[in-house]
């Protein structure tokens, strides 16, 4: 029998084809990873540091979600403007609002970004001209059933100096709860219960997850349930008569003030047509045969007088 032998450079060259094969197929899998990472990444890497950030979650505020809101303040050696890159949920839709101040608390201004779509984060990238910058976006939230919870995660795409975290409690909520807990208190003039706290620095790239949960069978929102009511008077019988006498009060006031001007222009026009009327003429002294009653000089041969009448003596 004769036993078939290959030479060791065709095994070689098989090897070698296979090791190549196998390398090109390892290169087509990994070459999203390798694209979309480093690109992410490097653009965290490269964001300015943030002095303070102020994390506010509003749930079902004003639609059946939950609002959530960022104001960043860049550090003070930061060099402007500053190139910011920052992710927020994919389900968000995208930011319902993107501002910068001038100062913390000042007018906000509109701020030109761009943005990338992924499964999971939508990335945007704007440059900020000034230190603080604000972000809102609505995130939505399950609110079929009374037991209600959301989440967010903070990506961690800055660095942070000092971390604030604010929830708003909705209104008519029972046994709400925070993570991570929120010891401080407050009710503010909107009616509604904020629950606050310091959780110190925060660093580059360490995600930070908070979650809020709560029980409430109202199915409106906290704006709808504290929204003012406007009285119906055709409700309150008692508002009735008040009006009624209120206005017998205004019109008796006003039938006073007409009859006292009426009077005192009748008064005026008497006293003006008195003053106004024709005086007879004075009577010359040392006239002889003026009219005794009104003083005309008469003449020779008259018996009355030609102004008024009356027989003259």
């Amino acid at each position: 029998m004769h036993r078939a032998m290959s030479t060791p450079g065709t095994s070689g060259t098989h090897a070698d084809s296979i090791r190549r094969l196998l390398m090109a197929v390892l290169a087509l899998v990994l070459l999203p990873a390798f694209a979309a990472g480093p690109a992410t990444s490097g653009a965290v890497e490269k964001n300015p540091r943030l002095a303070n950030l102020q994390i506010e979650i509003w749930p079902e505020y004003d639609r059946p979600a939950a609002l959530v809101i960022l104001r960043g303040a860049l550090a003070a050696d930061a060099a402007l403007p500053a190139d910011v890159t920052l992710r927020i949920p994919a389900s968000s839709g995208g930011p319902s609002a993107l501002a910068y101040s001038t100062a913390a608390g000042t007018n906000l201004l509109n701020l030109e970004h761009q943005r990338t779509d992924a499964k999971d984060f939508i990335t945007l990238r704007f440059k900020l001209p000034e230190r603080f910058f604000h972000v809102e976006f609505y995130d939505p939230m399950p609110t079929g059933s009374p037991e209600r919870s959301y989440t967010y995660v903070w990506p961690g795409d800055l660095r942070v100096d000092q971390l604030r975290l604010t929830m708003q409690e909705p209104a008519a909520a029972s046994s709400f709860s925070t993570q991570p807990k929120l010891d401080a208190t407050a009710t503010a003039q909107d009616g509604l219960r904020y629950h606050s706290a310091e959780l110190g620095a925060q660093p580059a790239g360490k995600p930070l997850p908070i979650k809020v949960s709560y029980t409430k069978t109202d199915a409106r929102t906290s704006a709808q349930i504290l929204q003012p009511k406007v009285p119906d008077l055709a409700q309150t019988p008692a508002a009735r008569p008040a009006a009624a006498g209120s206005s017998d009060e205004v019109t008796k006031g006003v039938l006073v003030f007409i009859l006292v001007l009426a009077l005192v222009f009748g008064i005026a026009t008497a006293v003006l047509w008195w003053r106004g009327r024709e005086k007879p003429p004075a009577v010359k002294a040392g006239h002889a045969g003026a009219c005794a009653k009104c003083g005309t000089p008469r003449a020779a041969g008259n018996k009355f007088c030609p102004n008024c009448g009356a027989r003259l003596k």
